[in-house]
């Protein structure tokens, strides 16, 4: 997982890190380069590795949000009884991917008309969901939502939850980097590759392998 080094506390209310390890993301920003996203799309397996891609993105963290247990496990958010949605926490450069092109590429690689599922994964953990760090984010995510309420072709409206960004926990280890580190196994194959694939067929210009300078190789999606 690439991480920055250190956190520093700017422009907002400090925030902290406890000593269980629980983020108040919503008011620490990385340093002056770099802002904080936070989305839910069904597993975090999938939403990790689509926002990887994207060039000016420079860490995502699986975790959990949105809930009312304190340092959830897995195990516990997987029941549905902790109120936490599996959400992914986006550290970007918001000067080579606005915010608004996060939204778009996150509402094109999942489904947000579907209320709490995601393909087979069925819960309220797998909501779709935007915390928003900030009253920006907050008004560019009703503003797109509201773009986009009445362009699904079964005529669904879009479900987004939109709530404020309160305490981010994050994941175990062993799902950080999980399409890398498992792409052979069959989820990964059958549900993480296809939404490679489309994010790779209709956001070529957003990604990481786009760049002139582009020294790493992204996933091959044949």
């Amino acid at each position: 997982m690439r991480s920055s080094s250190s956190w520093t506390i700017e422009r907002f209310t400090p925030g902290r890190v406890d000593a269980d390890g629980a983020i108040l993301v919503a008011k620490i920003i990385m340093n002056d380069r770099t802002e904080i996203a936070v989305f839910g799309g069904g597993c975090f397996w999938c939403t990790e590795a689509v926002f990887e891609q994207l060039d000016g993105v420079i860490s995502v963290l699986p975790g959990y949000a949105g809930g009312t247990l304190k340092n959830p496990t897995y195990r516990q958010v997987c029941t549905g009884k902790t109120g936490h949605a599996e959400v992914v926490r986006v550290e970007y450069d918001p000067t080579r991917v606005p915010y608004r092109n996060l939204l778009t590429v996150f509402f094109a690689t999942h489904d947000p008309t579907s209320l709490n599922r995601q393909g087979a994964d069925v819960g309220t953990e797998y909501r779709s969901a935007v915390f928003y760090a900030t009253e920006d984010q907050k008004q560019q995510a009703y503003a797109y939502i509201e773009e986009l309420n009445g362009s699904d072709p079964r005529g669904n409206p879009i479900v987004t939850e939109v709530s404020p960004l309160e305490v981010f926990y994050p994941a175990e280890d062993y799902h950080r980097e999980y399409f890398s580190n498992n792409s052979e196994l069959p989820y990964c194959q059958f549900v993480i590759v296809p939404k490679l694939a489309k994010l790779h067929k209709n956001f070529r210009d957003l990604l990481k392998s786009a760049r002139p300078d582009a020294s790493s190789k992204t996933p091959t999606i044949d």
